[in-house]
């Protein structure tokens, strides 16, 4: 296994949302990262939110499309989020797509942790090429 690790910033943007049952708030917004440190590139994608009435509880889903070079290797892969917080206690699920990586990055596997501190985003990626 393979680790990569820096930072990153990113822009979300309200998108229009189709429905949402009564009494929920259902967010939808476009993502945008530029990655730095083992992994140099960009990504766009979209999310999904919902906020429950329970203060620091809510959960999200995304699908991120990445254009980048990992530990100097060019390509693209999908990141699929899948995560919750319970008053305030988070569970991350962040994967590549099985599949998805092209180029210097086929066959690409891994998790990432996204880590958020003082605003601030990094992340620790580990990761094998098959």
């Amino acid at each position: 296994m393979s680790h990569a690790a820096g930072s990153f910033e990113v822009v979300l943007k309200p998108l229009p949302t189709e429905c949402a049952p009564e009494g929920r708030v259902l967010s939808r917004m476009s993502l945008d990262k530029r990655f730095h440190g083992d992994l140099e590139g960009t990504s766009s994608g979209e999310m999904l939110a919902v906020m429950t009435a329970t203060s620091g509880s809510a959960g999200y889903v995304a699908m991120e499309f990445v254009t980048c070079a990992l530990h100097g290797r060019p390509g693209t892969f999908v990141f699929q989020h899948s995560s919750t917080m319970t008053r305030g206690i988070p569970v991350q699920s962040v994967t590549v797509v099985p599949d998805s990586g092209t180029d210097g990055l086929a066959g690409l596997t891994g998790r990432m942790v996204i880590i958020v501190e003082g605003g601030a985003h990094s992340y620790e990626f580990d990761y094998q090429l098959g």
